[in-house]
Order: structure tokens, then C-alpha cells, then sequence
């Protein structure tokens, strides 16, 4: 990023390498606050507002407009109003009708802080910069300063202070600092050998947003030709978040029009160390929202044998702006390599839990999107104080299944989670906005992504002592039962059965191969044969493999369904041990 600001759709990005902002002269001298104030205007504009009408008759053109309230706001920062009145007659009247500029530069605020806004900091020298500033020291200073110029000016238009003050994030949602790292890139990698790589994130939570979609549609197909050869790859309006996919390393490219769904992944995958990727070839590459020059925009997965790389495409369009179309492709690309290389890959969650008898669980739920896994793993959660000693989510979507010492041992994928609001227990969400990204929550399908384990713990690797699928359509006699023979277990896993709960365009009952289109779905051979080994080996062990019926796709039992099954889990913990 060489601009000192950018501005588009709703994203305002402010390179601090460039311009570092340090009084409320240079604020509002800068050019990022001329590219906001023609925004907010051109919005007035559009929408027919009777204060663009009243502004654009005191100042005759748009232009005039803009550099006149530029001029006062500045002048507002030193002056009395009075003073501005006398030395300055074009401001006299506009300064007369207070109420009109009052509700200009509250509006401008709050349109401001309605943008998306992150700081950029590149690692190296450069004149003018604050790349030898604490950068964590350097946001803080600068939201004080933005909160300073509007009170200051909105203070003294109103000609009193104001009696209750509010310690708004109003400087930056999020900060990174970038770094020149490289690597030796193949040729087919050319175009994105410029990019810089995010080397550290600051995040201000609550972070809320409002991506243009909610849902998710289809899944990835394979593309039979490389993706990345006619894209057009700008560096300067790109970034690459270094992500520990499970134990791969993966390069994820995002445009900066998509900026919210590349911070947001450090919710949810590890960022890597420079150490563990400069110079590094990865193992899986997505490139997310390039703009192609020769064919129609397409979405899918490509096996580059050559260099033993899984790379995935979403080309710009709006209809990718969703991060579950972000988190699926690096998922689908970790599982299709994992499948290659013999595993299992799990979609579900998986929980180690203690009892305060001491008595220890690996415990494994498998189901598609909307199945009720995450919804169990919570209603765990709301148990856990009364009878749990710890509680560890080792995956809470997707994991894999190795075999290891003639034993299924589990690993997780992700650090977070990507979770219904809906789902969750009244009150929980609002207790962990402090550390929450929360996208579009007063829409359907609203999400909050939250970090929820480490990278540390998801990578021990666990033994698993049971295996439930999450049916979430049929309300049952008991909440949880168990299979005789594998063969029936075999048969509902690979089914995939539930009933979609809007998370994806799907509806009613629905049927997805074990429960996984993110990999086992686009190879079906390679994964019934995994499916086969596995499960022959959890009953080999005598592993307790059955069904949990969350009832999540049920009205009504949305909330009681999943509750009573991990109540009647519990119970059934108390009474066995798995170990």
C-alpha cells in the first residue's frame, strides 16, 4: 500500500508509513479527511437530504462546499465561533444556524465510524513514518486524537461542553504491520510475489460488521487448469495473511475490498511467525477476491502437482462477500491435502472434558452446517461450571482423524470459531465482545467470530473415546444412542443427513457425503476408504460410536434440543469411563 489513505466501498485504510497524524491541524489538513468528508457529502447527495440542500445553498457548487467546511472546521479548532463570524463573512450565516452544523458534524462522525477502518504499517524505513513507534501505542493515540478534533469542534459550535462523554473506538477497528517477506515462487506464482505479508494485527473489539452476504451456496469444484494465470494481481491493493491451516502452512491473498475477511481470520487461524514462512513454500494458496481478464468469475479448488501446492480461487464479485466462503476454501484445501496424505478429515467439533471426578473424556460430534455440533459444544459450556473440573475445544468445526499407535487420535484445525448468534445462549455473545468480530447481527444467519482454543492445544492430538453424528431432525425417545455393528454406523455417518438451518442456500432435509462437502465430497474414493479404516478401528477399540439428537433443525427445540443431549451426555459420562 503506497497511499497514505484509500476509501472504497466501506473500507478506509490509513497507511501510518506514510502519514502519521500527531494534531488536529494535520488531521484535518489530511487528505484522508477531505476523502471522508466528499464521501459523507456525495452520500447527502444521494439520498436527497435536506442538509446537503441547506449546505449546497450557502456555498452555491459541491466543491465550494467541500473546501469551505474544510477551512472552518480548521478554523474551529483555534477560534471562537464569534471571532470566525467577524473575521470570515462567508461563515457568518451558516454559524448562525447552529442546529444545521451541529447536525452536519454529528452525522459526519457517525458515518465515519460506520466505515470499516484499519491502519497499515509497514516493517522498514521510511521518511515521514511512525515505523519506530509502538504501533499498539500508536492506534490509541491516534483514536484520542480523532475523538479530540470532534469534540472540539462540535463543543464549540454548541458554545458549552458536553455533560457525558463517551470513550468511543473511534480511530480504527483494526491495525497491521506488513513486511516484504518473499519466497521463492514457481512461475505460476509470479503475480503475487510483491504482495506484503501481514506480519501482526491489533484488534479493537467489539469489531461489527456488515458484509454484503450472509449465506453461503454450492460447494467448490475442482478447476482442470491452474486459476492463478490470467488474474490480475495489483500488489499495492493486496495482503497475505500467513495462516497455520492443522499443521499446513497456507498463503491467503486477499484484495483489500475484502479487508474484514482477511483481519477477521487471525479469530480464527493461527498467524504464522516470519520465521515459519519467509522464504517458505506453503502448502496451500488462496487467492481471494482477483479480478480475471479472459473468462467469467468462478470459485474453486486446483491440485498443482508440479510444486505439490492446493491452491484455491474466489474471484471479485460481491457474491463471495462472506467469510464463510473465506474459512470453507482454506478448510476444503487442508482436507483435500490431508486426504492425500491418508487422513480422515472430520466436519464436527470435538471437546476434552474433565470431570470433577477426574474422570476424562475425548469426545467427537460430527454433522454438517447447522447439524447442532457448536450448538452441543455450548450447552456443554453452560454445564461446565457445575460439574466440569476442564473443558478444551480441540475443533469446533473442522479436525482430522489419524491413526496412530492403532489408535483414532483427533486434531483440530482452527484456533476460533465462526458461530450462529441465534444459537448461543442469551447473554453470551454480549459477554465476549471484547475479544468478538461480530458480521452483519441483525440479519439472518447473524455470526460471531471468537478465539476459543490455541494452537498449542489443538495440535496435541487426543484420543477419541466416542463418536456421535448430530441429528438434528428427528425428535427422539432417548437423546443419544449407539450403533451394534459398523456397518449401520458406516451407513448414517456417510448419509449425512439433517435439516438446513440457513447457514448455507439449502433447505428442508438435505444429504451431504459424511456430512463434509469441504474435501471427502470432491473425493469420494480416497474417503471411503479412510471411512472403512477408521471406523473399523474405533470399534476394534471399542470406541462408543452412536447419534446425538440435537433437534436444532425442529421449532422450537432450538435451544432446549441441544441442552437436553448434552445433559444426557453428561449423565452418561458419570456413568462410564471412556478411557
Amino acid at each position: 500500500m503506497e497511499k497514505e489513505f484509500s476509501l472504497s466501498r466501506n473500507n478506509a485504510l490509513i497507511n501510518f508509513t506514510q502519514k502519521y497524524c500527531t494534531s488536529e491541524k494535520e488531521l484535518l489538513d489530511s487528505i484522508g479527511f477531505k476523502r471522508v468528508l466528499e464521501k459523507y457529502i456525495n452520500n447527502l447527495e444521494k439520498r436527497d437530504a435536506i442538509l446537503f440542500d441547506y449546505f449546497l445553498r450557502q456555498f452555491e457548487t459541491k466543491n465550494n462546499l467541500i473546501k469551505s467546511l474544510q477551512t472552518l472546521f480548521k478554523l474551529l479548532i483555534i477560534l471562537e465561533v464569534k471571532e470566525i463570524s467577524k473575521q470570515n463573512i462567508i461563515f457568518k450565516e451558516i454559524l448562525k444556524d447552529r442546529i444545521q452544523l451541529i447536525g452536519f458534524i454529528e452525522g459526519l462522525y457517525n458515518y465515519w465510524r460506520h466505515i470499516d477502518r484499519y491502519a497499515v504499517i509497514r516493517n522498514k524505513t521510511q521518511v515521514g513514518g511512525i515505523q519506530n513507534v509502538n504501533f499498539i501505542d500508536s492506534t490509541s493515540k491516534f483514536t484520542d486524537l480523532v475523538l479530540k478534533v470532534y469534540r472540539h469542534i462540535d463543543e464549540n459550535v454548541m458554545g458549552k461542553k458536553h455533560n457525558v462523554y463517551r470513550q468511543l473506538s473511534a480511530g480504527i477497528n483494526a491495525g497491521i504491520v506488513i513486511n516484504d517477506s518473499n519466497w521463492d515462487a514457481p512461475l505460476e506464482y509470479e503475480k503475487l510475489k510483491n504482495v506484503p505479508f501481514i506480519e501482526s494485527i491489533i484488534l479493537r473489539p467489539p469489531f461489527i460488521t456488515y458484509p454484503k452476504k450472509y449465506t453461503r451456496k454450492g460447494v467448490y469444484e475442482e478447476l482442470k487448469e491452474h486459476p492463478y494465470k490470467g488474474i490480475d494481481i495489483k500488489p499495492n491493493h493486496w495482503f497475505c495473511y500467513p495462516a497455520k491451516v492443522g499443521e499446513y502452512l497456507a498463503f491467503v491473498y486477499f484484495h483489500r475490498n475484502f479487508m474484514v475477511h482477511g483481519v477477521t481470520l487471525c479469530n480464527l487461524f493461527e498467524l504464522a511467525d516470519i520465521k515459519e514462512y519467509d522464504g517458505v513454500q506453503p502448502d496451500l494458496i488462496y487467492v481471494f477476491g482477483a479480478r480475471e481478464e479472459n473468462r467469467a468469475m468462478n470459485t474453486g479448488y486446483h491440485y498443482d502437482k508440479r510444486n505439490n501446492i492446493m491452491v484455491g480461487y474466489a474471484g471479485r464479485s460481491e457474491d463471495i462477500d462472506y467469510f464463510g466462503y473465506m474459512k470453507k476454501m482454506l478448510l476444503t484445501l487442508h482436507n483435500l491435502k490431508q486426504i492425500d496424505s491418508g487422513n480422515l478429515p472430520i466436519h464436527g467439533a470435538m471437546v476434552n472434558v474433565i470431570l470433577k471426578d477426574g474422570k476424562e473424556s475425548n469426545i467427537v460430534i460430527v454433522g454438517d452446517s447447522g447439524a447442532g455440533k457448536s450448538e452441543s459444544l455450548e450447552a456443554f459450556r453452560t454445564l461446565s461450571k457445575e460439574y466440569f473440573k476442564d473443558m478444551k475445544i480441540i475443533f469446533d468445526d473442522m479436525g482430522v482423524f489419524k491413526i496412530e499407535d492403532g489408535k483414532v487420535i483427533g486434531y483440530g484445525t482452527e484456533i476460533g470459531a465462526f458461530i450462529r448468534l441465534d444459537d448461543l445462549e442469551n447473554g453470551y455473545a454480549f459477554k465476549e465482545m471484547d475479544r468478538s468480530i461480530f458480521m452483519n447481527p441483525d440479519k439472518t444467519n447473524a455470526r460471531l467470530v471468537i478465539p476459543v482454543s490455541t494452537y498449542e492445544e489443538i495440535m496435541k492430538g487426543y484420543k477419541v473415546d466416542m463418536v456421535l453424528y448430530a441429528n438434528n431432525y428427528v425428535i427422539p425417545t432417548v437423546e443419544i444412542d449407539f450403533f451394534d455393528n459398523v456397518d449401520d454406523a458406516i451407513d448414517v455417518f456417510r448419509t449425512g443427513a439433517r435439516r438446513a438451518k440457513g447457514t448455507t442456500s439449502e433447505v428442508g432435509v438435505v444429504k451431504s457425503y459424511f456430512a463434509n462437502p469441504f474435501g471427502p465430497l470432491q473425493c469420494k474414493i480416497k474417503t471411503d476408504k479412510l471411512l472403512f479404516e477408521v471406523f473399523n478401528n474405533l470399534f476394534d477399540n471399542d470406541v462408543m460410536v452412536g447419534q446425538i439428537y440435537t433437534q436444532l433443525g425442529i421449532d422450537g427445540h432450538e435451544h432446549k434440543g441441544p441442552l437436553k443431549a448434552a445433559q444426557r451426555l453428561l449423565i452418561l459420562m458419570k456413568e462410564n469411563d471412556f478411557i
